[in-house]
């Protein structure tokens, strides 16, 4: 191609011939054989060769500034997303001109993206939510949090259904009925009372499904306070959504595969991600506002309906469940365990286990059945196989200031 111009200057420059007659001859425009003959004079012989295609400039090209900031985003939070990184990138530049579109092309140029990772949501899809804070919670525990001890913690965690504000995040060495009400206690004192509270079936939510059925301490704390305790079906995940989806969040932006040198530090660690997750994180079905802006605006307002000033103070106060200690009357009786775990009821012996060997047992002592207690944990409930009243009531060193 580039001998064939060559060959055309030369006969317009060496031969003396018109533009006209070799344009025709040639089968080029005159306007295409002023080109070649002007690009023969920029720059001689390789001038005339095919340059390349790429318009001298793109209006919608993303301006390098924007596309470092795009990748090092996606660099520093590789859970995030393409419409994620274009909020943030928005509201950190003061721009609105970063589209989800555009963070997408940059992340597959990039190769940080799948081509085919994006999941189309369907049509008929409808998120479902209370219509304000504090009409209902969900709450469930989460494990994985590895400590330097080789030991793995669990957390007590809540989302209010309206905000998805997280009101309670609380780790614990282990899943037991005290932990878990103590961070139950401490979000009603916090945040206020829910209406209702949403768990699924454990054992440290409810005595629903117990033989016979009993009322666990988070079952007491929820009456108590005049909160409607909702369960899940069994095995239906997805009624408590919003905590699930909070707890694949966690995993992913709070990085629980790292280890912690101590349950304190995990928590202090976990608290600076949740107050960042409240406070700073955009949330994409609350139209990228925060939680905490949804959560505490809404409060506001059902707060000067009601007439009171302070909207993040709880609506009631909290009723503090006696717990352990209201075990003095009648069908209550206590015991010591012993060394091998076992706990004695008119000459009955049930084992408790042996790690809790000198512990106080309180024992609610019925007509057919015997419960054992230990702090706020039921350790167990057993038939009863002897029958009259217990004589002894207190057993030597498990009184009840022991």
């Amino acid at each position: 191609m580039a001998e064939q111009r060559y060959r055309a200057v030369l006969a317009v420059i060496s031969d003396g011939r018109t533009v006209h007659e070799v344009a025709a001859a040639v089968g080029v425009s005159r306007q295409t054989m002023h080109a070649w003959l002007g690009k023969y004079e920029a720059g001689g012989l390789e001038g005339l060769g095919d340059g390349s295609h790429r318009p001298r400039g793109c209006p919608h090209q993303m301006p390098a500034v924007i596309e470092a900031a795009v990748l090092e985003a996606r660099r520093a939070h590789p859970s995030w997303g393409p419409r994620r990184i274009a909020v943030v990138i928005n509201q950190r530049l003061g721009v609105g001109s970063v589209t989800e579109s555009s963070v997408y092309r940059c992340l597959r140029r990039a190769g940080l993206i799948e081509p085919d990772g994006r999941r189309r949501r369907r049509r008929d899809w409808k998120r479902w939510e209370r219509g304000r804070p504090n009409e209902l919670w969900q709450m469930d525990t989460v494990g994985g949090f590895l400590l330097a001890d080789g030991s793995h913690a669990k957390a007590l965690t809540g989302v209010d259904d309206h905000s998805r504000f997280c009101v309670s995040a609380k780790l614990m060495a282990r899943e037991r009925t005290q932990p878990v009400c103590d961070g139950l206690t401490a979000a009603l004192t916090t945040y206020g009372v829910p209406e209702q509270i949403l768990t699924d079936n454990g054992r440290v939510f409810t005595g629903k499904f117990f033989t016979p059925p009993t009322e666990v301490l988070f079952d007491r704390i929820c009456r108590e306070n005049g909160i409607d305790h909702l369960l899940t079906q069994p095995r239906s995940p997805t009624t408590t959504g919003k905590i699930e989806r909070f707890h694949r969040s966690l995993r992913a932006e709070f990085d629980t595969r790292r280890t912690f040198s101590s349950l304190r530090a995990a928590q202090g660690a976990l608290d600076e991600w949740v107050g960042y997750y409240n406070t700073a994180r955009p949330h994409q079905a609350l139209s990228d506002a925060t939680p905490a802006e949804r959560f505490h605006a809404s409060r506001a307002v059902d707060q000067q309906g009601s007439g009171s000033a302070d909207p993040v103070a709880p609506a009631r106060p909290v009723v503090q469940s006696a717990g352990a200690t209201d075990r003095e009357g009648d069908g209550w009786v206590s015991r010591k365990v012993g060394r091998n775990g076992i706990v004695c009821v008119n000459w009955q012996q049930v084992s408790v286990g042996k790690h809790r060997a000198g512990s106080r047992c309180d024992v609610l002592v019925t007509d057919q059945l015997l419960q054992f207690w230990i702090g706020a944990e039921l350790m167990k409930t057993v038939t009863r196989t002897g029958s009259g009243e217990v004589r002894k009531k207190h057993a030597q060193g498990s009184s009840a200031s022991g």
